[in-house]
């Protein structure tokens, strides 16, 4: 039996992997959206500002993409049982000591931690799930790690807002601790590691590679998280991390090309499928990352609603996504070709997009979205798996690793370049739409001074004086303005998202499918 066919396992045993792996790539995931709901309290608890507050985030998306890229380089260097381990308790500890932080600068810093230590959970459970599995049966393998990456997103809010709601926000943190410690136990207990070729000396480490690759994407993760809020170009440490991160890009790129031991192999996406699996992993990170960050700002920016209401709404699709998982699986293990059922997942998402921008308004309710965000449920089941499938089908050996790396890096970077451009988009739309409406409010306009005339004979008989009801009237004018510009702008984001899905369908269909892709060579493993 080769090293390859025997990282297999069957029965309990893979019963009990694929449930540790599961595990971790939800801990990561939870973890990047349940503080979403939680700045509010942490920032009058810690006394900071609200953009201070942010760092919170941002921190943990640095440490996260930096370290993504060099995951399956280190599983080399440490055996990837050993690096899988040492990760989970890094992220444990971390959180641990981000619920005990006293200062906001503390939290930063054990965010930035958890960040490293959560990186490496999400593309090794991939890897660990791949390989336990044998050839016939790896299209159901990504089926069910695609569930806690879906899955995961959605739940952080809710369970955040319930928390939140219920107890003090160290507790978010907090409950990975149990979790944290009971996978350790099992990966030491179960998980095996393949053999590789020899670790390198200290001198043959590619520090360059790592020093650029940290520069570059750590600086492109602040400029895209602090960006519109430092009104990007116009603030100078937005404009000197942006040149950091195309210079750090420029050197690294060099640096993996020339040296013979790169951190990260660049060689890899040599591999058609790879190459435009990578891109559609930026996609679809931009789509659920984009529309997960969407739909709550607008049910409590706009609607009012609790953190947990706004979470418990997207459920349905979580579970629709979880219904979908097993079904795809089945159908890439039957030889279904890939572009096609990623085409049909584009597709779902531009009719959920395009349902979102004829339906929402100040007055929508809970039930209108209901079947809307089924649909998108559909989409990101098409989507997520065969995507996966299709970026891994015709790689071999360590390559494995190397490709799940590029496909997690490339869709948590299309997560914060879709939140980053919304959000941008969202404040220039606010701006155009406010102005077109103001145009529109003459103030010699009968109708217009009707209206006001209204509200003020409304106030005045709530007991206002006069000239009190007047301002008072302005002043309804006003948020009345501010709700339907707000409308406005987030109708543009649901289009044009929906746009975006709808341009990629036909460059799917071009792209060849691989028929192995539910049954991946058993060569192809580490």
């Amino acid at each position: 039996m080769t090293q390859q066919a025997s990282l297999v396992e069957y029965g309990a045993r893979r019963v009990i992997i694929t449930i540790t792996a599961i595990f971790c790539a939800l801990l990561e995931i939870v973890d990047t959206t349940i503080v979403n709901v939680a700045l509010n309290d942490m920032r009058g608890n810690l006394g900071a500002t609200m953009s201070e507050i942010g760092w919170v985030v941002t921190a943990y998306a640095i440490g996260n993409v930096i370290i993504i890229p060099m995951t399956s380089w280190l599983a080399q260097q440490f055996g990837r049982r050993n690096y899988f381990a040492v990760s989970i308790i890094m992220f444990t500890v971390a959180s641990f000591l981000c619920g005990n932080a006293s200062t906001l600068w503390e939290l930063v810093l054990f965010r930035f931690i958890q960040g490293v230590g959560g990186g490496a959970l999400l593309v090794t459970s991939q890897t660990i799930i791949t390989e336990s599995y044998p050839p016939e049966k790896r299209g159901m393998a990504q089926a069910i790690y695609g569930l806690g990456v879906i899955i995961g997103p959605t739940l952080g809010p809710p369970l955040g807002g319930y928390i939140i709601d219920h107890s003090s926000w160290p507790n978010i943190f907090y409950i990975n601790i149990p979790i944290g410690i009971i996978a350790t136990l099992l990966t030491l207990q179960f998980v095996r590691s393949p053999k590789y070729a020899e670790k390198k000396a200290a001198n043959e480490i590619d520090w360059w590679g790592i020093a650029f690759l940290a520069a570059a994407v750590g600086a492109l993760q602040y400029v895209l998280e602090r960006g519109q809020e430092d009104d990007w170009f116009n603030d100078s440490t937005i404009t000197i991390l942006t040149v950091v991160s195309v210079l750090g890009f420029f050197f690294f790129v060099w640096r993996e090309l020339v040296y013979k031991n790169p951190i990260v192999e660049l060689r890899v996406l040599k591999n058609g499928n790879l190459r435009i699996g990578t891109i559609l992993s930026f996609i679809m990170g931009f789509g659920l990352y984009g529309s997960t960050f969407v739909l709550p700002l607008y049910t409590q920016g706009l609607m009012g609603w609790t953190a947990t209401q706004s979470g418990l709404l997207m459920l349905p699709a979580a579970l629709m996504t979880a219904f979908m998982m097993p079904l795809i699986g089945k159908m890439l293990e039957k030889g279904i070709p890939q572009p096609y059922l990623i085409a049909a997942g584009m597709i779902s998402f531009f009719v959920y997009s395009f349902w979102g921008y004829k339906i929402i308004s100040p007055d929508t309710g809970k039930p209108d979205f209901f079947w809307m965000l089924i649909v998108r449920g559909v989409g990101l089941g098409l989507l997520f798996i065969p995507i996966t499938a299709m970026s891994l089908s015709s790689l071999k050996g360590v390559q494995i690793g190397q490709g799940a790396a590029f496909t997690g890096m490339m869709r948590q970077l299309g997560g914060s370049f879709g939140i980053a451009l919304i959000t941008t988009f969202v404040s220039r739309r606010n701006e155009l739409h406010r102005m077109d409406l103001v145009s529109k409010l003459d103030t010699n306009n009968p109708v217009v001074m009707d209206r006001v005339h209204s509200m003020q004979a409304n106030f005045i008989h709530k007991g206002m004086d006069a000239s009190t009801a007047l301002k008072s009237a302005y002043q309804s004018l006003e948020y009345t303005v501010i709700k339907q510009q707000t409308v406005l702008s987030y109708m543009d984001v649901f289009l044009y998202l929906g746009i975006l899905f709808l341009i990629f369908v036909p460059i799917v269909l071009l792209v060849k499918s691989n028929k192995k892709a539910g049954k991946l060579d058993a060569s192809a493993m580490h």
